[in-house]
C-alpha cells in the first residue's frame, strides 16, 4: 500500500468515527421520550434537518431547505452547470425506530464528500446531497412525501390526506411548514446523472454471507391492501358453532392463506401487520374485522398474478363462512430496477473495498422508487445486525459504516477528472 492509499485509509477511519458520532447525535433528536420518532414536519424532524444543514455547511456546500422540511446541500464540482449526481436518503423515522434507517445514507454521503475534498479530488459535475423529510409515511399513511415533492410535487389526493389528529396535509404544510428562507427545488426527467443511496440492508443476507456491503439490483414491487370481513355479532355462550358468522375466524383463515401462498412462491413476501375487530369484547362473536395486507415481489407480473390468486382465495373463504368481504387497494408501487451502469460502478467499488461483490434485491421500499422517475438509480446496502430494522435495537457496526463510506468514495473517485 502506498503512502497516498495509507493516508486515505486513515482519513476514512476518522470520517467513519465522525459518521457514527453524528448518527448518535441525530438518534437523540426525537419527538417522544420513550423511543425514537421523527414524523413529517414535526419539530424533531426539523431540528434534525437543521443539524444536517450545519454539517453540510462545514463542507462549504450551498445549503437550502423546502417548506416541507426536505434539505439539500450542493457541492459544485469543476463544472457547476453539468447535470448533478444526487446522493442521500430520508431523515424521518417510524415509531420506536432505530437510528440508522435513512439517516445513515445522508451522513455517509457527507462523510464520503469530506474524504474526497480532503484528498483534493474534484468531480466534473455537482453533487447534491438530499435529506428527504418523509419516506416512511407514518404521519399521513402516504409514503415518499419528501422525494415525491422534488420529482412530481404533491397532488390533490396527497394534500387531502389527514393525520391522526384529522389535519389535512395541505393545512399542516401551511401551518407548520418551514417557510422562513425556504427554497423550491424540483428535478425533471433527464435533469440528473442519477441518484445513489446508501442504506442498511434491513435483512440478513449480508450477515449470512459475512459481507459488510451489498449492491442492490432493484426494489421489489409492493401492494398494500385493506380488507374488511363482516359477519354477525352473537353471544359467545349461546350461539352454536355451526350457526356462527365469525369474522375473526374468517380473518385468521385469510392470514394463513397469505402465509401459505408466500411460502409456496418465494421470493414473494406477504404480511398482515395491522388488525382491528368489532365489537372487540371477550363474550361476543366478532362481527367485523379489518386488516392490512402488505404484498411484495421483485417481479411485477408475478406480484399481480399472485395477488389476484390470493384475492380469489379470500373471497372463497368469505363465501364459505357466509361473510361479506371488502377488498381495497390502498397503495401500489411497481418494481424498480437499478441502473446497470451504476450497478457496475458500485460493484467495482465494493470489490475494491471488500474483495467481493454480492448483488441482491431490496424487499423494502426506498426513495429510489420516486427518484427513478427523473433518472437512473443505484443503491448500496450496509450490513445490519440480525437484519433488524424499524426497531430500537437496529445496529450497524462502525467498521461496516466505514466500509460503506469507502465504497461511496471509490464510486465517486471513478468519476474523478484525470
Amino acid at each position: 500500500m502506498g503512502l497516498l492509499d495509507l493516508s486515505r485509509k486513515l482519513i476514512m477511519k476518522a470520517s467513519a468515527i465522525r459518521a457514527v458520532q453524528r448518527i448518535d447525535e441525530l438518534g437523540a433528536i426525537s419527538e417522544t421520550d420513550d423511543g425514537l420518532l421523527r414524523q413529517f414536519l414535526s419539530q424533531a424532524n426539523l431540528r434534525a434537518a437543521e443539524k444536517i444543514l450545519e454539517w453540510m455547511s462545514l463542507l462549504g456546500m450551498h445549503c437550502e431547505h423546502q417548506a416541507d422540511g426536505t434539505i439539500r446541500g450542493i457541492l459544485s464540482g469543476s463544472n457547476p452547470t453539468a447535470k448533478p449526481l444526487l446522493l442521500g436518503s430520508h431523515i424521518d423515522t417510524v415509531a420506536h425506530a432505530g437510528k440508522y434507517d435513512g439517516a445513515l445514507g445522508v451522513i455517509a454521503a457527507l462523510a464520503a464528500l469530506e474524504d474526497l475534498l480532503e484528498s483534493g479530488c474534484t468531480l466534473p459535475f455537482p453533487v447534491h446531497v438530499l435529506g428527504f423529510s418523509d419516506e416512511e409515511g407514518v404521519r399521513f399513511q402516504a409514503t415518499y412525501l419528501g422525494s415525491r415533492a422534488v420529482v412530481a410535487g404533491l397532488d390533490e389526493s396527497l394534500l387531502s390526506c389527514r393525520d391522526a389528529a384529522g389535519d389535512a396535509l395541505r393545512d399542516v404544510l401551511e401551518r407548520d411548514g418551514w417557510h422562513d428562507g425556504a427554497a423550491h427545488f424540483r428535478y425533471a426527467p433527464g435533469d440528473v446523472l442519477g441518484y445513489v443511496e446508501l442504506h442498511i440492508e434491513q435483512g440478513r443476507v449480508l450477515e449470512e454471507a459475512k459481507l459488510p456491503i451489498g449492491v442492490v439490483s432493484g426494489i421489489a414491487g409492493q401492494s398494500r391492501i385493506s380488507i374488511t370481513l363482516k359477519g354477525q355479532a352473537d353471544h359467545a355462550g349461546t350461539t352454536p358453532m355451526p350457526l356462527r358468522r365469525d369474522a375473526m375466524v374468517g380473518a385468521a383463515a385469510c392470514v394463513l392463506a397469505a402465509e401459505s401462498l408466500a411460502h409456496a412462491h418465494s421470493p414473494l413476501v406477504a404480511t398482515v401487520g395491522q388488525i382491528s375487530l368489532s365489537p372487540n369484547v371477550s363474550n361476543s362473536v366478532p362481527e367485523s374485522v379489518k386488516f392490512s395486507l402488505d404484498f411484495r415481489h421483485p417481479d411485477d407480473e408475478q406480484r399481480v398474478e399472485l395477488l389476484d390468486l390470493l384475492s380469489h382465495q379470500f373471497h372463497q373463504i368469505a363465501q364459505q363462512r357466509d361473510l361479506e368481504i371488502h377488498w381495497q387497494v390502498v397503495q401500489e408501487s411497481g418494481a424498480v430496477a437499478c441502473d446497470d451502469f451504476l450497478i457496475e460502478k458500485i460493484s467495482r467499488a465494493a470489490k475494491k473495498v471488500t474483495g467481493r461483490c454480492l448483488t441482491l434485491a431490496s424487499g423494502a421500499g426506498h426513495d429510489g422508487v420516486m427518484m427513478q422517475q427523473i433518472g437512473p438509480i443505484g443503491m448500496i446496502f450496509v450490513r445490519c445486525l440480525k437484519g433488524l430494522s424499524h426497531h430500537p435495537d437496529e445496529y450497524c457496526a462502525p467498521e461496516d459504516i466505514a466500509a460503506g463510506i469507502d465504497v461511496l468514495v471509490e464510486f465517486l473517485n471513478s468519476f474523478h477528472e484525470a
